[in-house]
């Protein structure tokens, strides 16, 4: 029996609104890296979280049910 595959998580969807130059700045770097500007835009963001010293890690789901007993 094969073990069930797992889904990565699901990204977040969020409108945005850009001004024009802006968004056309963005396609044309996005393009010249070979990325989507939806992509090019969350690099962009993580970039400039990183540049703060913010570090955005991958969020895992609340476990439910009891905690786990402590061993002790």
């Amino acid at each position: 029996m094969a073990a069930p595959k797992t889904k990565p998580p699901a990204k977040k969807a969020y409108a945005l609104r850009l001004d024009p130059a802006v968004h056309a700045a963005v396609e044309r770097l996005a393009g010249a890296e070979l990325r989507s500007a939806n992509a090019q835009i969350e690099v962009l963001l993580r970039e400039a979280l990183k540049a703060r010293g913010i570090e955005p890690g991958h969020t895992k789901p609340a476990r439910r049910g009891r905690p786990p007993k402590d061993s002790g």
